[in-house]
């Protein structure tokens, strides 16, 4: 037997979360191991956006879902030795039994290539699902090319960040959108980007006259909202806008949200398209993004940013933290 702890859901959410929206279980796991599995302790926790709106797909009483990466303790399956590092969708739990056989996800747990010298957090933000979220969705869908201006909206966060600096690799202008003026200040003066725009406090039309006044190529779009409705009417012919989330109405009621100006005007007249991208579509050629990403990061030409919280049972709090903006690049929680 293992003590072994654990989040569930406490109640439904409504608006922001809480911190007393998840409760604390301890209990024994008991490990003994049949053939084909795996026991693995946590070493890090992702508190990530989709999580706020996934949680609803799921009842009361359940584990916290959640990526973790964590190491292999006991193993009866050669393809996870023991002491390997692993990631998977775990939830939030100190400690899991799994058979890879069973695993429902769209990306199968799986060992971590050797990251060197750097975090194996990393496996949780630029070299793992934010990482190949920004490289292949904004690779396949912008298409960026040099000169392109280029606006990431969420710029500060675990995709937007990496996001930008791709697009800066590419040759192109890169403008992001960050909700307080350390994180424009630290967009520019640690990422590269070449503007970032405060939205809380600047008005956004105005700004991109000046700072894009011939329009704007490519949109890497993780907000929604109005923000995400002028900067499509700043956009030049032909286009390309990759949504990749929409934080502005996570904690929102979808029935009681304000109308926002439409946009197929936009649309028609200058020839835009737009497309959705979630990063399990590229489960394929998963490997592929982070290898890319990792000789990248190992050659300084992408900066890893992270926004560490201490303690599992820190969890809750670092999760409310990063949905009210708290984090600066990747959040995620270490174990011990």
């Amino acid at each position: 037997m293992v003590l072994t702890k654990k989040f569930i859901y406490a109640k439904r959410v409504e608006g922001e979360p809480k911190e007393t929206d998840f409760s604390l279980i301890e209990y024994d796991l008991p490990v003994a191991l049949n053939n084909g599995e795996v026991f693995v302790e946590a070493i890090y926790h992702s508190v990530d956006p989709y999580m706020r709106v996934a949680m609803g797909n799921h009842p009361i009483g359940t584990t916290m879902i959640g990526g973790q990466i964590a190491r292999v303790v006991e193993s009866r399956n050669d393809l996870y030795p023991k002491d390997s590092i692993i990631f998977g969708q775990l939830g939030w739990q100190t400690h899991s039994i799994f058979n890879p056989v069973n695993n429902k996800d769209s990306i199968q747990t799986y060992v971590l290539p050797s990251f060197g010298e750097l975090s194996v957090s990393l496996g949780l933000g630029a070299l793992g699902m934010p990482g190949n979220c920004a490289f292949f969705g904004f690779l396949t869908v912008c298409k960026p090319r040099p000169g392109d201006v280029v606006v990431i909206t969420g710029a500060a966060g675990a995709i937007g960040s990496l996001a930008g600096q791709i697009a800066k690799l590419k040759g192109c202008k890169v403008i992001g959108l960050a909700g307080s003026e350390d994180k424009c200040n630290r967009l520019i003066n640690e990422l590269n980007f070449d503007h970032a725009i405060n939205y809380k406090t600047q008005n956004i039309p105005q700004t991109f006259q000046q700072m894009a006044p011939d329009g704007i190529d490519c949109f890497f779009d993780n907000v929604g909202g109005t923000t995400s409705v002028e900067i499509i009417y700043k956009m030049r012919e032909f286009g390309r806008i990759c949504v990749c989330g929409s934080i502005s109405s996570h904690n929102s009621d979808a029935s009681t949200v304000s109308p926002v100006r439409i946009v197929q005007p936009a649309f028609v007249t200058k020839q835009l398209v737009m497309e959705g991208i979630q990063a399990w579509q590229y489960a394929d050629k998963w490997m592929d993004g982070i290898q890319q990403m990792l000789e990248w990061v190992s050659d300084g030409k992408i900066k890893c940013c992270e926004t560490v919280t201490h303690g599992f049972e820190s969890l809750p709090k670092a999760f409310v933290n990063m949905m009210k903006g708290g984090n600066f690049g990747k959040a995620v929680v270490k174990s011990k």
